[in-house]
């Protein structure tokens, strides 16, 4: 009877959260997602841990995991990779675009803010087997998703590509020699239509194929009255193949291809806040809007300008730039399987594509300030990984090679408008819109990367209770760089910014230099790293595991792609070019235990993480670097305790809750860049202590740069809460046996930073979200209603300081109270 509810519950059920395992290859759907392996086969049915690379039951693991099923990412409306961080409180997903998109784990992985080609992720995500360089990937719909592994901590000596935060290890649905299929269907408000279809079977008796699409569209989420249409939309496809070979149990061939796009409009920001900066008052937000105003523009005869709301969540902006998020990616992978003696070699070949196709506002209003804004580029990568596993009774073991090769190139193009003069210069130069109008930074560049590793872990069984885990990663980069700014004025001619002693730059050439330089680099760098680690653990009774990790890690060296940062001479700081990698020591102790016949768990976290040289993404307030630059802070720490508990009281009733607790600091960073209320004036005196006093005083001395030693690191809420619960009745309707169910499941997130220099300006609160479904299921069927975000909160997503320092401060909201209907039927 449990198990006929374990299978009957799977596709709705409420307990999303498997702290401690995949449950990867079970007969029948499970009750959710964290149900462990243990408690599974209690009640008949095995599931299969593959975290470490080969099949073990969960609570086994000694490693802190979280798994999402992929029915209860359906269930839950969890649809891609941003969304999954309502289920996973270690996992803090941002994203302004695709591209711009930060996926980190207990507040480590990419900097926060916007991306730059020239770093590694400190997150790495697979899919199949196949590691996704770019975080683009997680915007897109989960395609015919078995589960979602979100691996905490380094991950470098079970993986091919190396990750110090931690890994998300994403499994689709395989191939099958049995005919199946599946097709799901859901509307709802905002014009909101998805649909999903999967069909799978044999070709011979050695050939199965499977084949895989869905589709989302919905209505954007803000109004923009400028150009009178709806933004932020979603328009999502995507379809995946696949193709087994499989003439013996020992040996398999899958061949696999993929290609899913986006073409929304879409990234848009509304007005938020304005904060004041140390600026002269005339030369902040609402003084220049007033000054604008006050002086019309030919270009905009009867203008009066105000941004068509102040508040938020009215949901309105008036953006005047063209907007588009483009997105394409896909790829082909062969992955190999071969039994040999005791153990499994395993050969992943894959080659992908991403190309993105932006078109951004980057001054956040709509004046015509930066009139154009877009940075297309086109990724290829190519990796190749050999795995062989190895188990005995005494010892297992996995060995891997790894190598990986990228080329990145992106044509920017960043425009000035025609209220460019008037916003960013002063006296006669800000009446003369010609100065500035048309003035065009256009940019090209290209980033090369190559990366090998031979990689293992050695598992000693040296008692029934005692096991010794030693790892190691011998690891190789390269990287290497080019880019190039030209910078024409309104007349399509290019501008030089070279001065020589005694003859400064003319008045209208410095004011053009000072919103954008031309500049060359070629940055190129490469590094060695050994990185290794060592895990204990020990079983204290049956169903208690204690264990124990250190890990020594690195992210590898990175470089400057976007431009580089000026001097307060306004000349390029070539210093900035490249970063130096981080260096990464980890602490780990958990405690998995179960009690009540298997009917509970609860398993419990401590870490801490040192990070020296920590890559972070800053912002000087300049147009010209707008799009940000790395730099390395001294020292990070993050450090705290993560607690899953599941129970599952009945047949009837089941529920879970899932918190963290996570402290991440800058430890040490004493040459940052200042947040907006320390910028934006002269200058400080050099060879000074900085003074702190005047922050967010107008018309100032700004610090040339900021000691933020000891703020939090931004993009990380130090406490973060997920729940769930379900209750069902079994019924009979329309001479159909099932089953009538509710759940609900909702998260908690405390407040955050949205800025890489904490800013009294960019603190977003802290916001709980609930959501509900009701519906009836049986054999092959599932009909449910649900809503979203039920008690419509509002919250923000993300917050950007405009560029100029002016104060101006811009976000996205979160998605208001949704709702609809799913109808699921599978064979």
């Amino acid at each position: 009877m449990i198990a006929r509810f374990l299978w009957l519950a799977g596709v709705a059920s409420a307990s999303i959260i498997a702290s401690n395992a995949s449950a990867q290859d079970a007969p029948q759907p499970a009750a959710d997602n964290s149900e462990s392996a243990e408690q599974a086969t209690g009640r008949g049915e095995v599931i299969i841990v593959t975290a470490r690379r080969r099949a073990e039951t969960a609570q086994e693991v000694p490693l802190a995991i979280s798994v999402i099923r992929g029915d209860s990412i359906e269930a839950t409306g969890n649809f891609n990779v941003v969304k999954l961080q309502q289920l996973a409180p270690t996992l803090q997903v941002y994203t302004t675009n695709p591209r711009n998109t930060s996926v980190n784990i207990r507040g480590l992985g990419v900097p926060f803010g916007l991306t730059s080609d020239g770093f590694e992720q400190g997150v790495g995500i697979y899919v199949d087997d196949v590691y996704n360089s770019r975080v683009a990937a997680a915007t897109f719909d989960f395609l015919d998703v078995a589960q979602v592994e979100v691996l905490r901590g380094p991950q470098g000596t079970l993986y091919g590509k190396n990750t110090t935060a931690g890994a998300i290890n994403i499994t689709t649905n395989q191939p099958t020699f049995d005919f199946e299929g599946r097709a799901e269907l859901t509307v709802g408000n905002l014009n909101y239509k998805q649909a999903k279809a999967a069909i799978s079977g044999p070709l011979s008796d050695t050939v199965a194929a499977r084949i895989a699409v869905a589709a989302t569209s919905r209505r954007g989420t803000l109004y923009n009255v400028t150009s009178q249409r709806w933004i932020n939309e979603q328009d999502n496809l995507g379809i995946r193949g696949q193709l087994l070979f499989k003439p013996n149990d020992d040996f398999s061939i899958t061949l696999s291809g993929d290609y899913s796009k986006q073409d929304p409009e879409c990234c848009g920001t509304v007005f938020v806040r304005v904060g004041t900066t140390q600026r002269p008052i005339t030369r902040q937000y609402d003084e220049l809007v007033k000054a604008i105003n006050a002086n019309p523009n030919p270009a905009f005869p009867g203008r009066n300008y105000a941004v068509p709301s102040r508040n938020p969540y009215d949901r309105l902006t008036d953006l005047d730039s063209s907007l588009n998020a483009g997105n394409k990616i896909g790829g082909v992978s062969a992955r190999i399987k071969w039994d040999v003696g005791p153990g499994t070699l395993t050969s992943v070949t894959a080659w992908r594509f991403w190309d993105w196709k932006p078109e951004n506002d980057r001054d956040f209003t709509g004046l015509s300030i930066v009139s154009k804004s877009q940075n297309p580029s086109q990724q290829d990568q190519y990796s190749q990984e050999f795995r062989y596993n190895y188990e005995s009774q005494k010892i297992d073991f996995v060995v891997g090679l790894f190598g990986f090769k990228q080329r990145i190139d992106t044509q920017g193009t960043e425009q000035q408008g025609a209220d460019a003069s008037r916003w960013s210069l002063t006296g006669a130069n800000a009446g003369n819109p010609s100065i500035l109008q048309g003035l065009t930074a256009s940019n090209t560049q290209w980033l090369k990367s190559t990366s090998a590793a031979l990689f293992g872990q050695l598992s000693w069984k040296v008692t029934d209770a005692l096991t010794i885990q030693p790892g190691a990663r011998l690891n190789y980069d390269k990287k290497s760089g080019f880019y190039q700014r030209i910078v024409t004025n309104g007349q399509g001619q290019a501008i030089s910014c070279v001065t020589t002693p005694g003859n400064p730059l003319p008045p209208v050439l410095a004011a053009q230099c000072g919103v954008y330089q031309p500049q060359i680099s070629a940055p190129s760098d490469s590094a060695w790293n050994f990185t290794y680690d060592f895990n204990v653990n020990y079983k204290i009774a049956q169903d208690i595991l204690a264990y124990a990790t250190y890990a020594k890690s690195f992210k590898t060296l990175g470089i400057n792609q976007n431009g580089l940062p000026l001097n307060a001479d306004n000349t390029v700081n070539f210093d900035a070019g490249t970063v130096k990698p981080e260096s990464v020591n980890h602490y780990e102790i958990g405690l998995k235990t179960q009690f009540w016949n298997r009917r509970a768990t609860f398993n419990l976290t401590a870490f801490r993480t040192e990070i020296k040289n920590f890559q972070a993404t800053v912002n000087g307030g300049q147009f010209g670097t707008v799009r940000g630059y790395l730099a390395n802070a001294e020292k990070v720490r993050s450090q705290g305790i993560e607690a899953d508990f599941k129970v599952v009281v009945s047949d009837r009733f089941t529920a879970y809750a899932n918190g963290a607790y996570t402290d991440a600091k800058y430890k040490k960073f004493t040459n940052a860049p200042c947040p907006p209320e320390l910028s934006g004036g002269t200058l400080q005196p050099a060879n000074q202590p900085a003074d702190y006093s005047n922050a967010g005083v107008p018309n100032t001395l700004s610090p040339r740069a900021c000691d933020i030693s000891g703020d939090r690191l931004p993009g990380v809420s130090k406490w973060a809460f997920s729940y769930g619960a379900e209750y069902n009745i079994p019924v009979t309707l329309l001479d159909k046996d099932g089953q009538l169910y509710l759940g609900v499941d909702g998260n908690y997130r405390s407040h955050w930073n949205s800025n890489a220099s904490p800013s009294i300006y960019t603190e977003v609160k802290g916001y709980a979200l609930t959501n509900f479904r009701a519906g009836f299921r049986g054999e092959g069927f599932d009909i449910f209603g649900w809503v979203r975000n039920a008690f419509d909160v509002n919250y923000i997503e993300n917050l950007q300081v405009a560029p100029g320092n002016t104060g101006l401060i811009a976000g996205q909201p979160g998605d208001p109270q949704t709702w609809g209907g799913t109808i699921k039927f599978s064979f």
